[in-house]
């Protein structure tokens, strides 16, 4: 039971620095989800946004971070 308590706790601070970074992000006028190959389309009565090149890079980073997460824990 005191290794699923660790693994919470762990879950607890990769979201508390995740929404540091993010707030951080945002307060710097950092362009994610505006970056050149998210999609939108607007309409007249409607926007449709699909943000494809912030997922991407959002997925490699988290690839990135886990992976040196995993070999840390070796």
């Amino acid at each position: 039971m005191t290794e699923f308590g660790r693994v919470l706790i762990l879950v607890g601070a990769v979201l508390v620095v995740a929404g540091v970074v993010l707030v951080g992000m945002g307060r710097m006028n950092v362009p994610l989800g505006r970056l050149p190959g998210d999609i939108v389309y607007r309409g007249k009565n409607s926007t449709i946004y699909f943000p494809l090149a912030t997922s991407i890079l959002v997925s490699v980073v988290l690839t990135i971070v886990l992976y040196l997460v995993g070999r840390w824990r070796r």
